[in-house]
């Protein structure tokens, strides 16, 4: 049976959702650019890095830019960003979250964030989930995105648990990948038929406990 010393969380999906407003920013600069973005093209977004979506989105548009227009159109996206997630309140916590990360505090089991985003802490503030998170590695913190294992690794390190004693919480393809590449044990929040690589999936945390959690592992 695996002991738990740590969880490690994705954000956008498993924490938050705010696919929306990632979406909604991507497409209006991809409105600028003389095309649109679906909502299934979006998904290709998912977990990855923001100057790799860009990368994604221009090839969708068949757009070439220098590095230095994609600098301009990335930070502006991440400005356009931030000002729709400043609208976010704890409301928009998905449900069971928050109670799971008690009971996580309560068993001594530390909790950790593992996101690409460079937005995490803001994000977390504007929810008022910034306390329960022991280490958050961001994007500002790491140099390889997932599918590379290097954010859950980190967070691992940081909180001083073995990486085969860690449980990571993906909604995203990419993550999962991430994080069975860096030796843990993979929740897929979502479809089942989408994670196909997670050792086990949910569609959320709203029924999901710690005790259920540790059935699943043993």
């Amino acid at each position: 049976m695996l002991t738990i010393q740590a969880c490690l969380f994705d954000l956008d999906g498993v924490i938050v959702d705010t696919a929306k407003y990632h979406y909604q920013a991507w497409r209006k600069l991809a409105n600028q650019l003389g095309f649109d973005l679906s909502h299934e093209q979006n998904e290709l977004l998912k977990g990855i890095s923001r100057m790799e979506s860009l990368d994604i989105i221009l090839g969708i548009g068949k757009v070439n830019l220098t590095d230095d227009e994609k600098a301009k159109y990335a930070a502006e996206k991440n400005s356009l960003y931030l000002e729709l997630c400043m609208q976010m309140t704890p409301e928009d916590t998905l449900p069971g979250v928050k109670d799971f990360l008690e009971e996580l505090k309560e068993a001594s089991i530390k909790i950790g964030l593992g996101s690409v985003s460079k937005n995490a802490k803001v994000i977390l503030e504007r929810i008022d989930m910034l306390s329960y998170f022991e280490t958050i590695v961001d994007g500002n913190r790491i140099s390889k995105g997932k599918p590379d294992p290097e954010v859950f690794l980190v967070g691992a390190k940081d909180l001083h648990a073995l990486p085969e004693s860690c449980v990571v919480f993906e909604d995203a393809v990419a993550g999962i990948q991430a994080a069975k590449a860096g030796g843990m044990f993979a929740v897929g929040i979502g479809e089942p038929s989408v994670l196909t690589e997670a050792d086990y999936v949910v569609p959320g945390f709203k029924d999901f406990s710690l005790k259920d959690l540790l059935e699943v592992i043993k």
